[in-house]
């Protein structure tokens, strides 16, 4: 059977390494050639020749718009995207966006030169070009520039201080953090640090080794031999809690262990938590839209189809997260719900 037809793009890069560890988490493999001053992917879905040339400098702009793929559904685009955020490379997600003379769900990456990436499904024609592909909407979706990121790895030590001031930072990445040997209390202090220096609604993320049990010096086999403590697996989780993080989402756990010691399985855990962006004790009003007659949650607190409900500021940034916010409808809480813009009393 002959080769089919590929399609070719070659990259002038800044950075080979970082371009190739962006590469390989977007197509979810390895390169099929590597050397020190080139590299190239080879993709059968799509067929795809990508090859990366190092550079001293590129001129940004041009004639280049952006890159990216038409995926066939929504669930492709759904897996995709939680891929790629499992694997720690951030999106920039658009629902129902009108782009081009069509309409879109669609999300943005950008590779480490800032070239935009898309990946979208197609919904359907339109007779007008929509707002989403003007110049200056794809100036601004850019989701590495000016971003503030600070990330502490396991063989470092483990900081005192974030060496950031307050609210400064858009995420805070701990990787293998707490796979060092620390006590409880040194445990939550690094936590509170990266609350502390994260903007409102700023991200942690927490890669971690976990076991079903506590396990110290555990001397696991390759790049794993440098974990030197494997904490409980709710363990990470209770302590973003503590913090008083929101959206605390377990982004990857899966069943099968990586490791097994002594009879404990190990699995990787990836956390993420995000700085409430709301003050403490602000109240938020939710409207839960279906499709069950009513839901309850974890404090007890029962949310009825079409009723407004008021909650924590936390509980409301958590409902507006992905995997809910079609569920529910967040707003302000509202002194008095006679008095409308409808129009008087009701």
């Amino acid at each position: 059977m002959s080769d089919p037809i590929r399609f070719h793009i070659s990259l002038n890069v800044t950075d080979l390494d970082s371009s190739v560890a962006f590469f390989r988490t977007l197509f979810g493999k390895e390169p099929a050639k590597m050397r020190s001053d080139y590299a190239k992917f080879e993709t059968a879905d799509p067929p795809l020749v990508l090859s990366l040339e190092p550079a001293r400098g590129i001129a940004k702009g041009g004639a280049l718009n952006h890159l990216g793929f038409r995926l066939p559904d929504a669930k492709s685009l759904v897996a995709m995207q939680e891929r790629l955020e499992r694997s720690g490379l951030r999106t920039h997600r658009e629902d129902g966006v009108e782009c081009c003379y069509a309409r879109q769900t669609k999300f943005w990456a950008n590779d480490p030169d800032g070239n935009l990436w898309e990946v979208y499904t197609f919904d359907g024609d339109i007779d007008h070009r929509g707002a989403g592909q003007t110049e200056p909407v794809v100036l601004t979706v850019d989701t590495r520039s000016q971003t503030v990121v600070w990330e502490h790895r396991m063989n470092e030590p483990a900081p005192d201080r974030i060496p950031l001031s307050d609210r400064s930072a858009d995420e805070v990445q701990l990787r293998g953090t707490l796979n060092l040997p620390l006590a409880p209390a040194r445990q939550r202090a690094i936590i509170a640090e990266a609350l502390r220096v994260l903007k409102p609604g700023g991200r942690l993320f927490v890669h971690v080794l976990t076991g079903e049990c506590s396990v110290e010096s555990p001397e696991l086999p390759g790049p794993a031999s440098a974990v030197q403590f494997v904490p409980q697996e709710s363990i990470p989780l209770a302590r973003l809690e503590e913090a008083g993080f929101v959206r605390i989402r377990m982004v990857k756990f899966d069943s099968q262990p990586c490791f097994i010691r002594d009879g404990v399985k190990m699995r990787e855990l990836q956390l993420e938590g995000f700085a409430p962006a709301a003050p403490q004790g602000m109240l938020v009003e939710v409207i839960y839209k279906g499709p069950f007659s009513a839901v309850r949650m974890d404090d007890n607190q029962l949310l009825e189809r079409g009723q407004r409900v008021r909650v924590s500021a936390a509980t409301g940034e958590w409902l507006e997260r992905p995997q809910t916010a079609a569920q529910f409808t967040v707003f302000l809480a509202q002194t008095d719900h006679a008095a409308s813009a409808c129009g008087g009393k009701t």
